[in-house]
Order: C-alpha cells, then sequence, then structure tokens
C-alpha cells in the first residue's frame, strides 16, 4: 500500500494437518485480514493425516500409510472446525477452493515423504465420499 498497489484480497493456502491451524489461530487470521477491509479465500485446502515435516525423505520399512479411524476421526473433526470458522467468518470469506476431488491422486503421496500415501480430501481413493465430506456438508 506504500507503494500505492492496490490489495484486494488475501488468500490463506490450505495445507492443513490433524493439528493445525487451531480454531483460535484460523479465525484470528481471517479477522485480521478482514478488518483491513481486504477479502479472504482459502485456497488448495487440504488436510494431511500425517504431522508437517519440512524436509523430504523416503518412507521408513516399518511406517504404516494406513488411513485408520482415528485418523478418519480426527480429519472430519478438523474439517468440521475449519467449516464453521468459515460460516462463522463469511462476512470476510468469499471463496474455498480444495486442491483435489479425491485421495486417489494427492501430491503428499510424494512430498513430503515419498511413497507414502496420504488420505487428505473429502473423497477416498475410490471416488466415495468420506466422513469429512459429511461434515463439511452438514450445517
Amino acid at each position: 500500500k506504500d507503494a500505492h498497489v492496490p490489495i484486494d484480497a488475501v488468500g490463506l493456502q490450505g495445507h492443513w494437518s490433524l493439528v493445525e491451524p487451531t480454531e483460535q489461530e484460523l479465525r484470528t487470521t481471517i479477522e485480521r485480514f478482514g478488518s483491513l477491509g481486504l477479502k479472504v479465500q482459502v485456497t488448495e485446502l487440504d488436510v494431511s493425516v500425517y504431522p508437517w515435516e519440512k524436509d523430504r525423505r523416503a518412507k521408513r520399512p516399518d511406517e504404516s500409510d494406513a488411513y485408520t479411524p482415528e485418523m478418519q476421526a480426527k480429519q472430519a473433526a478438523q474439517y468440521k472446525m475449519f467449516f464453521k470458522v468459515f460460516r462463522d467468518e463469511k462476512k470476510y470469506l468469499t471463496g474455498v477452493t480444495f486442491w483435489n476431488i479425491s485421495d486417489h491422486y494427492s501430491w503428499l503421496d510424494t512430498y513430503p515423504v515419498a511413497g507414502r500415501k496420504n488420505h487428505p480430501l473429502l473423497f477416498d481413493e475410490n471416488f466415495k465420499p468420506k466422513q469429512a465430506y459429511d461434515e463439511v456438508v452438514k450445517f
């Protein structure tokens, strides 16, 4: 703005996980940008079932990539919370886009851990709705 370049909106890349961001972090971020008069969009939304790792590495032989019922429940709860915040903050939010449709192909299958299947989206590998999908559309 100091250079007289207009800023109308901000995008939040939503490559998130089962533990982050918290509800308060997400809400505060949206409200802070919105209070500046900016439109807010959540882009590239997906929710990794694994903790974030900065460095690339290979999958370890003893490492499972099973999508457990516990992971499913945590992911559904995280998506539910995100969309509650999005609806609560709709006066600032102008859009939410997903990074993909299903777990059939995901960039997270190769990053940061090559060969480890991730399950970050609303539809499973067979394009069937997951528990997370049910939480997103229930309001």
